[in-house]
């Protein structure tokens, strides 16, 4: 038996305790959890500034090691999101319907937890929290596989959390990291069929297509986000440049940040004069079509038909201008990647054709893209926003990592 295979079977043994577990045993062991992060962030800290340290090294791109880095400000963050977590309802074990049938069969169907889940992520030492808190709560266990970029500091918190759940009376194996960020353990964790119930990826397009397309464990699409703001010819253009700034630059290498900006040709000067100098604060790198460089020339450069297609994570924004709202809707579902879309428009009615008409996970008016978060949604935590319709879409919170039985209760029917 393989190390991965041993953690499988350590893992499934461990997914039965906690699915017996009750939401106070869970909540007990979620509580351990934040505080012991608060108590030992330096040890933390210390152990993410080696990866940081190797990240500068390397020549990550800053928007990326943005994402690596932790903080005090964002471990306290991370621990307080556990606690949000142990605060939300239990969703294991709710009767999600009842039927009583002519014969006197009472049949009641009941969430419960997937079973053993894993994950493939990529440089963000927060996932390592978020999967194994948001697993644990939903009666799952998990076992974790992060990217090379943050292994100090994953192999780092991932005892602290093993401590935790263990001090809480659940097996530590509740959640485990794959120490290996060989290729080779990825391609093993893909194939680990006999133990794992679902896959999930969370990180760039290179890293979520090559599991879905290689894993023999059943998967669920994340995170790709080539994202669209399209601002209407009826739009409020300085609330549009607001939203489109906030959309862009609050956090461009997240996947919730708008990657394009669709605009209609009737008020595209205007309204790139109101965007431009917000942009340009954080030096935002326009590449548009034909009208916006006829616009703003040299300051604009010429956009690819690769540019549609790129979740760029960087201070990058494609432009497309639009005759009509019917040209912003086929575009964005010939180019998006069911993640979030957004209109900027005061005409109600095209609001509701957009919202209607557009295929994504999340859909937004008036508002910023960068909202399409398990904690903005009120979920806590999240462990990925799936861009799938089956078996969850959006951010995935905990009633996301349920599935359900039917219990069935007779009194000596037969068939």
């Amino acid at each position: 038996m393989t190390e991965l295979e041993t953690m499988g079977s350590l893992a499934k043994k461990a997914s039965r305790a906690l699915a017996a577990a009750n939401a106070e045993k869970k909540n007990e062991a979620l509580f351990a959890i934040a505080d012991i992060l608060e108590k030992n962030a330096d040890k933390w800290l210390f152990a993410n500034a080696l990866d940081i340290k190797e990240a500068e090294k390397n020549g990550m791109p800053l928007s990326l090691q943005d994402r690596l880095r932790l903080t005090p400000e964002r471990v306290s963050a991370i621990a307080q999101s556990v606690r949000d977590v142990a605060a939300l309802p239990d969703p294991t074990g709710i009767v999600l319907s009842e039927v009583l049938r002519p014969n006197g069969l009472r049949i009641d169907k009941v969430s419960v937890p997937i079973g053993v889940v894993g994950i493939i992520y990529e440089a963000r030492p927060n996932v390592t929290v978020d999967a194994a808190a948001i697993s644990l709560k939903s009666g799952n266990a998990s076992i974790l596989r992060g990217g090379k970029e943050a292994i100090n500091s994953n192999l780092c918190v991932i005892e602290l959390i093993r401590d935790a759940i263990e001090s809480a009376g659940l097996p530590r194996d509740c959640t485990a990291l794959v120490k290996s960020t060989d290729r080779s353990s990825a391609k093993e964790l893909m194939e680990l069929t006999e133990y794992l119930d679902v896959l999930i990826p969370r990180g760039g397009p290179g890293l979520i297509r090559s599991v879905v397309q290689n894993s023999r464990v059943p998967t669920i699409h994340t995170g790709e986000g080539v994202c669209h703001v399209y601002v209407d010819e009826d739009a409020d253009l300085e609330l549009g440049a607001k939203v489109l700034y906030n959309a862009k630059c609050s956090r461009p290498s997240v996947c919730n940040a708008a990657e394009c900006l669709i605009v209609h040709k009737k008020v595209a000067e205007a309204f790139m004069n109101e965007a431009m100098p917000l942009l340009k604060e954080k030096n935002v790198e326009i590449r548009g079509d034909a009208k916006i460089q006829n616009i703003f020339g040299t300051e604009v450069k010429e956009a690819s038909e690769e540019d549609w297609d790129t979740e760029y994570g960087d201070y990058i924004l494609a432009v497309k201008t639009v005759s009509s709202l019917d040209e912003a809707i086929d575009f964005i579902n010939q180019h998006g990647t069911g993640h979030s879309e957004a209109i900027i428009t005061t005409d109600p009615d095209k609001a509701a054709r957009f919202l209607n008409e557009v295929d994504a996970a999340a859909v937004y008016v008036n508002a910023s893209t960068r909202f399409t978060d398990g904690g903005e949604f009120g979920m806590g935590a999240e462990i990925g926003i799936s861009t799938q319709k089956l078996h969850a879409r959006g951010p995935m919170g905990l009633r996301e990592m349920t599935s359900y039985k039917y219990i069935v209760y007779g009194e000596g029917q037969v068939r």
